[in-house]
């Protein structure tokens, strides 16, 4: 217990797992936690005489077991091994920590998602700006950038890492400025400064100076980055080969999409349990590596034209050759997922089966860069050029590793045959032991004329030869005797001894000769990693330009039109999510949409409830958004002049936990719009303003509108979606705010939803239909009506504070008043009895008069 303690207090903050013999044990607070977060039993053992601990373990083969649970419960998990052989020491076993898994340092598969990236994020604050850096240890992706909080912000919301490393004492700073949905842990000062961070990284990259990597004169962003890898110092990951470079994040090569938008536009989860997000409809990779390559992509949509359109020619040339396509796809499914094998290679965690997996890889690899060389495609020609099946390391990973090993190296049959004449004829000794003992038994028994003479084994005294009692009076001098039976003799000879010898320390020795034999290889191919990091990348950019092919196939999506023009010309685009989710047989009603600067720079939206307003403002951006990636789009077609932001401020949402109200939240979005606007932003409005009463948000919309409309340096291409109809009169005023509508029809007392934009403002909500659709209790629709009939007759209270029976109505479960009907027969009746004065009639008037309402009737 002293040994654990002493180990534990460096790490007081992370579950220690403590091994001791075959098992795993936690013990203390460590202990209950890990009960209770993995399921199995708490138990107490004596610490000394005075005290018990608590006790909580598992045996140590189900580690990939338990560490998924606990890191994903958010632990820090340090493991402690025995750094000795038990057999060879008498004093207590040396034991240390050999890693610190955390959410955001793990090399274990049955933690990481193989589909997404397991950054670990570093900020470091300056009073407005602030440097950050994401490493996946997984890929050995490395990157950086500096800004201001918004771009951090932005950066660390596309990236979503899964740990954030920032300086001790500025965890309020940091959840006021990034919110507290991430998972964080400090570092000390000294780790966050410049001479600390350039010397971990020089040492490092083994360089002079980091102007290579683009990031000189990036001193926030420079030192965010020393920081991580001196975090993975502390977590003992050493083992850092594969990380080879450090990326600069370019802001201005990507468009600006910050949280808000990401969230309101589903690209990566949805709003609702029920609804799909654009990644899960668009994502159609075969590889992992294709996978993660894609959301970046997606966090990062590109403003240049010339690379968005030599996408956009591959994804063409991909459809014009469905043959080519196929073939590409059938070869990288061998692939796997190389980037994150070659990684394992890095830190020595490759086992037999995953290097045959990188053998396989490479292979695959042949034809891909073949198909790409032939290819009528500068893109696929250029990466055929860089394409590399490593030709060296994988023959000789195909000559010196057995076509299915085992994924453990000791259990042996891992090496193939030629590799070592050592390892050939211990094998020989181990494995054709039958053959010679045969040939023992034969000349023995001919040689004593002894016939039912015999060979076997145990584990008391090894190998012997048994004889029977009729033969023993044959039994040679030499041999001795070990054991008697009732009705045999047991004997030992010095050739089986030597022999017995020869086989078990053979199976040693196999063991150690391949393990070294392997690690020879690993370290073999260790020298190829920059070169597979490169081959990864290329076929997850070969991956997802395949998928983009893949969704216009199967969507009908067409290829838009990417410029330098201030033109966005939507021709019958369609939202991508909502028209996967129709039911089978209805089609989405597509929609045109036109903005540019000169005449039509904002669009007003009227147009009752689910009529399709937002729907509307969300497909515009998402097919912004998916030919800026270099894919196809949800539209007959579209001429996109490239934005370099998309804002969106859709939908009321309370943010009760931080004590922000709807409005408050609406109003946050909105001021970091405004305050951010480019002249190639295109910003959506949904609603803006409800979250108040009607003439402040009205007062509100008008001068946003206003604010765009009239703004000195941009002329921001809008989409503004509202249930204030008096906007409407802002066209009038203002020469570029068009109004539109989305239509609907009236049959009869219904309302069906046409969902088609046309051209002029609405002045209808159609509300209370809504209300009615959704299953409101009729007395409610009914006395809703009267009170919008007062309201839009400017009567607007009179009347509405008597109750709806005094005005004819009637609550659902109370009596029926057949008044309420509007019948003139009906109102007679009424007009009859209202007259009546009831305490002063006689039965026999009584009676009179109910047969005088019996004729208005017609009843005879």
């Amino acid at each position: 217990m002293k040994q654990y303690y002493a180990i534990k207090d460096k790490h007081p903050d992370a579950i220690l797992l403590f091994r001791v013999g075959d098992f795993y044990e936690t013990f203390g607070e460590d202990a209950i936690k890990t009960a209770e977060i993995v399921g199995i039993t708490l138990t107490r053992r004596a610490n000394g005489a005075a005290s018990y601990v608590e006790l909580a373990g598992f045996p140590h083969h189900a580690l990939d077991t338990y560490l998924p649970k606990l890191v994903r419960a958010g632990q820090r998990v340090a493991i402690c091994e025995q750094l000795e052989d038990p057999k060879l020491t008498k004093k207590i076993v040396k034991r240390g920590i050999t890693e610190l898994v955390t959410p955001g340092v793990s090399i274990n598969d049955n933690i990481l998602e193989n589909r997404e990236n397991n950054f670990l994020a570093s900020v470091h604050f300056d009073k407005k700006l602030a440097g950050v850096a994401f490493l996946d240890i997984s890929t050995g992706e490395f990157l950086t950038a500096q800004g201001n909080y918004e771009y951090i912000d932005k950066l660390l919301n596309s990236f979503q890492p899964k740990e954030v490393l920032f300086q001790r004492g500025r965890g309020k700073e940091f959840s006021d400025i990034f919110g507290n949905k991430f998972y964080t842990f400090n570092l000390d000062d000294w780790v966050y400064t410049d001479e600390s961070a350039n010397d971990r990284l020089l040492r490092h990259f083994e360089t002079a100076s980091l102007k290579g990597y683009g990031v000189q004169g990036m001193s926030l962003a420079v030192i965010a980055s020393g920081a991580i890898l001196h975090y993975l110092d502390i977590t003992q990951h050493s083992r850092l080969k594969h990380i080879t470079s450090l990326s600069r994040i370019e802001e201005e090569h990507y468009v600006w999409l910050d949280r808000f938008t990401i969230r309101n536009l589903e690209l990566f989860s949805p709003l609702h349990d029920s609804g799909k997000s654009l990644i899960q409809v668009i994502d159609k990779t075969i590889s992992p590596m294709g996978s993660r390559l894609l959301k970046r992509w997606l966090a990062l949509p590109l403003k240049d034209v010339e690379p968005i359109n030599d996408r956009l020619n591959v994804v063409e040339f991909f459809l014009k050759n469905p043959q080519i396509r196929e073939n590409l796809e059938e070869h990288l499914r061998q692939i796997g997922d190389l980037e994150r094998l070659v990684s394992k290679v890095a830190v020595g965690r490759i086992n037999p089966r995953e290097m045959v997996q990188v053998k396989n890889a490479l292979n695959a690899i042949l034809p891909i860069k073949e198909w790409c060389a032939d290819a009528d495609n500068t893109t696929l020609q250029r990466f055929a050029e860089q394409l590399n099946p490593c030709d060296g390391i994988r023959e000789k990973i195909h000559k010196e590793i057995l076509p299915d090993p085992p994924t453990a190296i000791n259990k042996g049959k891992v090496i193939a045959e030629g590799v070592s004449q050592e390892l050939d004829e211990l094998r020989d000794i181990a494995y054709s032991g039958k053959d010679y003992l045969a040939k023992i038994q034969k000349r023995e028994s001919e040689t004593y004329g002894i016939p039912s003479l015999k060979i076997s084994y145990n584990n008391v005294f090894g190998y012997y030869i048994e004889v029977r009692n009729t033969h023993k009076d044959k039994v040679p001098e030499d041999w001795i005797r070990k054991q008697t039976l009732v009705s045999a003799e047991r004997y030992i000879t010095e050739e089986l001894k030597e022999y017995e010898a020869k086989i078990l320390g053979a199976e040693e020795k196999i063991q150690v000769l391949e393990t070294q034999i392997f690690n020879e290889i690993v370290f073999a191919l260790a020298d190829y990693i920059s070169a597979i990091q490169l081959n990864s990348n290329i076929l997850a950019r070969i991956d997802c330009l395949l998928s983009f092919a893949g969704c216009s196939t199967s969507y009908g999506y067409f290829r838009p039109e990417v410029n330098d023009s201030n033109t966005i010309d939507i021709k019958n685009g369609r939202h991508p999510v909502i028209e996967q989710q129709l039911p089978i047989g209805e089609s989405y009603i597509s929609n045109d949409v036109f903005l540019d600067q000169d005449d039509q720079q904002i669009i007003i939206i009227t147009g009752p409830n689910m009529a399709g307003k937002s729907a509307l403002l969300r497909q515009t951006a998402l097919i912004v958004l998916l030919a800026q990636m270099g894919s196809f789009v949800p539209a007959e077609s579209a001429k996109i002049g490239f934005v370099d932001k998309i804002f969106t401020r859709v939908g009321a949402s309370d943010n009760i936990s931080l004590g922000e109200s709807t409005f408050m939240v609406e109003m946050n979005e909105a001021a970091s719009i405004l305050n951010n606007v480019s002249d190639r932003s295109l910003i959506l409005f949904d609603e803006l303003g409800r979250g108040t009463s009607t003439y402040d948000g009205i007062s509100i919309a008008w001068s946003i509108v206003e604010h765009l409309h009239e703004h000195p340096k941009a002329k921001a291409k809008t989409l503004f979606a509202t249930h204030y109809h008096e906007l409407n009169e802002m066209e009038g005023a203002f020469p570029r705010v068009k109004n539109f509508n989305v239509s609907i029809k009236e049959v009869g007392n219904k309302v069906i939803f046409l969902r088609k934009l046309v051209r002029g403002g609405s002045n209808h909500s159609f509300g209370i239909h809504v209300a009615g659709m959704a299953g409101m209790p009729k007395s409610v629709i009914k006395r809703a009506e009267q009170i919008l009939k007062k309201l839009e007759g400017g009567k607007e209270t009179e009347n509405l504070s008597k109750p709806l029976e005094e005005i004819g109505g009637n609550r659902e479960g109370m009596q029926l008043s057949f008044f309420q009907l509007d019948d003139p027969v009906l109102k007679q009746i009424r007009d009859e009895i209202a007259y009546l004065d009831v305490n002063n009639l006689t039965p026999i008037e009584a009676l009179n008069k109910l047969n005088e309402i019996k004729k208005l009737t017609g009843l005879k």
